[in-house]
This record gives C-alpha cells, structure tokens and sequence, in this order.
C-alpha cells in the first residue's frame, strides 16, 4: 500500500462524479464500505473523502453522512448596477431564497458611518440565504435605515426581490457606490448552512448600494462559497 493511496482513492471518486456515475445528491458509502470497496485502509479513505470536501465535490452533513455536491459555479459580474437574479438568469441559473429571520437594532458604528446615519440611529438588517440550482451559494445580511424602509423585510418577502421592493419605495434605479471583496476562513455555522467543509474558505462581499445621486440606501455583507463562485469587476458597464 503505498503513502500516497489516499490521492488514488480521490481520484477514483473524483472521476466517478465527474462521469455522472455518483449523481448530485446521492449518498456516498460510509468509510468502512469505501474502505472495502478500494481495498484501503480507513485512514486513506478519510483523507480522500476530507479533501474532496475541501474542493467543493462533496458535502458532509452532520448525522445524514456524505453527499455527492452539485456544484454551480457562478460567473458573478459586479459593476454599475449589479443584481443578484439577473446575474443568475443570464446563466440559466434558477435562483432562490429564503429568509433566515430580521431585527431592528442600533447601527453598528461603520454601518451608520456607510449609511450616514446618526449615532445609535435605528436600522433593519435582514438576513437571508440564496441557493441557486438548489445548492445554496451565499449568505446575506442587508442594512437599511429604518426610518426610511421601516418594513423592507415583509416588502421584500411579499415582492420577491430587492429591486421590486425598492420600487414599491418610488425607487426606481439604484447603483452600486462601493464593493469590497477579501477571503476568510468559513465560520462554523457559515460551514453547515452553506454546505460546504468547514476548511473550505469563503468570499465576503461588502457593498454599499445608492440612489443615482450618491445618496446610500443600503449596506449590505454577503458570505459567498468559494468554490462556487468567480466573479468580475465591471465598474463601467451598464447593464440595465
């Protein structure tokens, strides 16, 4: 058995998902069969199956076992006017979401400072995950003011989308005034609700949305899959 049994295992199943043979969502054998079936030792099987988690081919659910993952992975153009479910329509992706709950609550000092806002001003934050063919890809927690948008969370969930809730506000255009992007190691809960190996790092993209005259409307902090998501800079495109 040679040390680097582990690595042919990998490859094994790799190719096996990569030819449809394991199908998305399908059940992958417990170690102690995968052992058995490659004539492997329980260690090397382990390591196999803990890097193919890493890269984003399977997912390890908590008490159900380890599943083969489907993975989309999503060309996420960001520029003058940068919308989630036009982004995903364009590539024939189906796009959904749901609520993970909402509060009112103080701003945060750099969330009023972005909102310009008042010290110890009130604002919303909504928190929600999109999934998209299924798989969930991100999770978001968007700020606003809430004196101004003092019921956006059940504006949005009655209109299905940002957009369509701003103008429901008489808000009919919006830009997008700042975008930062940096990677991190994914937190515990961020790993488990994303579906992905905790060793697997995320994308976090913080961005401030604004009317046409720069004034900000929005401050908004998405945790993206990292395996499931390039995205491009396109500061000058208009893509109304």
């Amino acid at each position: 058995m040679t040390k680097d049994r582990w690595r042919e295992i990998r490859a094994l199943i790799e190719q096996d998902i990569m030819d449809g043979a394991k199908e998305p969502g399908s059940r992958l054998p417990t170690e102690p069969e995968l052992a058995q079936l490659y004539q492997a030792g329980r260690h090397s099987v382990r390591r196999a199956v803990t890097d193919l988690a890493k890269a984003g081919y399977l997912s390890v659910e908590q008490g159900r076992g380890t599943f083969v993952q489907a993975r989309p992975r999503i060309d996420y153009a960001i520029g003058r006017r940068t919308r989630l479910r036009r982004n995903m329509d364009a590539k024939g992706i189906a796009v959904s979401g749901e609520s993970l709950g909402h509060e009112r609550i103080p701003a945060p000092p750099r969330v009023a400072r972005l909102l310009r806002l008042d010290e110890g001003a009130e604002v919303i934050v909504t928190r929600r995950r999109t999934l998209a063919d299924g798989v969930p890809v991100n999770l978001g927690r968007i700020y606003h003011d809430a004196a101004r948008f003092p019921d956006f969370p059940e504006r949005r969930g009655a209109n299905g989308s940002t957009t369509e809730t701003y103008k429901s506000y008489g808000i009919g255009d919006y830009l997008r005034g700042e975008t930062r992007i940096h990677a991190r190691p994914a937190r515990g809960d961020e790993a488990r609700q994303l579906h992905q190996h905790p060793d697997m790092p995320v994308m976090v993209v913080r961005a401030v949305d604004t009317l046409l005259d720069g004034t900000p409307i929005a401050h908004s902090e998405v945790i993206w899959s990292a395996a499931r998501v390039n995205f491009s800079i396109n500061p000058d495109e208009d893509d109304r």
